[in-house]
């Protein structure tokens, strides 16, 4: 089997997970390319590893938006998927949107079994099914299912993302410091913010010892956030990037400090010294993977509980308050040191 399609449309944390698998995949079966059905806000991502070669983009999430010009783009992509044959498509999101996707394509289809698949409906959609259990880390999920689906041993080996950094780009609308630290205080579920207070106090500590900070952003909700977060001159909130652009900036950091949030699953895939911190998600299961990486995690009775909303604050996290910036300064000291060793 040597052509591949890969069905995983989002998130950008879930997007670089696959990665490894791909890698592993190429050093098992020489000459196997992929080819990537992707949501088109992260197709740079695809783009980042070698062995993938063509790129379906879709634009699911406004698929709702409206019925004609959903359609319309529905229609689109199941014409392409439908002109090509492959060797064998996996199906690597789990859930119902992919597992429909993958009826349009042409070539055997194959997945998670029933106890394996994010969504329990999606599994049967698939002509071959493989077990991986849901207790393991989400990259080791995938690097099992594509060792089963495809036939080759599976490696023992740390996960190898393989993304190319000449593809990342400098960006032309910011002037970078020689030296600087990557904040990252945002995240898609409030129950994965971190207190803004406990951000202001870190971000005095940091710029009192001659730190430079600089603040990514996704939406305006973010930006809002990282605006209220730059009360010191020494702090840069970055304008608008490319995925590609914040792979420039984070892979020069001295150090990053994220919340459970993509761009944490990027900084550890580049190998850069950080710190994220975790409430009411797992860090063994979706945890930032690298052998730079802390991973603080709450010890509150509480935590992790998988909860978009903590229901028993509105206001603030209590799982993520308990964890003090003294004790996250104190780290990203350490970790700061890693880049000279």
């Amino acid at each position: 089997m040597k052509r591949i399609l890969l069905i995983k449309l989002t998130s950008l944390g879930d997007l670089i997970h696959a990665l490894p698998a791909l890698s592993d995949a190429a050093k098992a079966i020489p000459g196997i390319t992929f080819d990537w059905v992707i949501d088109e806000h992260f197709q740079e991502v695809a783009l980042w590893h070698p062995n993938v070669k063509r790129l379906y983009i879709t634009n699911h999430r406004k698929w709702k938006t409206g019925w004609k010009e959903g359609s319309a783009a529905i229609k689109h992509l199941i014409g392409a998927l439908r002109k090509e044959s492959y060797d064998l498509v996996i199906d690597g999101q789990g859930n119902f949107k992919s597992a429909l996707l993958s009826l349009c394509t042409k070539g055997p289809r194959a997945g998670f079994d029933r106890k394996s698949v994010r969504e329990w409906i999606a599994h049967l959609a698939y002509q071959k099914t493989y077990a991986a259990s849901k207790k393991l880390h989400a990259i080791d999920r995938l690097r099992q299912l594509f060792s089963s689906a495809l036939h080759y041993p599976l490696p023992s080996s740390p996960p190898d993302f393989q993304i190319q950094r000449e593809k990342f780009l400098r960006p032309q609308s910011v002037e970078l410091p020689t030296e600087y630290f990557v904040f990252i205080p945002n995240a898609g579920w409030q129950t994965k913010l971190w207190p803004e207070r406990h951000w202001q106090e870190l971000i005095r500590r940091a710029t009192e010892m001659g730190f430079y900070i600089l603040i990514p952003w996704g939406n305006l909700v973010e930006y809002q956030r990282a605006e209220r977060l730059a009360t010191h001159p020494e702090v840069l909130v970055l304008p608008k990037l490319s995925l590609s652009e914040i792979g420039y900036i984070l892979e020069r950091a001295k150090a990053c400090v994220s919340m459970d949030t993509g761009l944490s699953h990027l900084a550890a895939a580049l190998n850069i010294p950080a710190i994220t911190l975790y409430g009411s998600t797992d860090s063994g299961l979706i945890g930032a993977n690298g052998g730079s990486q802390v991973h603080l995690q709450s010890t509150l009775s509480c935590s992790p509980c998988q909860k978009k909303t903590c229901r028993f604050n509105k206001e603030e996290n209590l799982c993520l308050a308990q964890i003090s910036p003294e004790r996250v300064y104190r780290e990203l000291l350490r970790q700061a040191s890693l880049r000279y060793l």
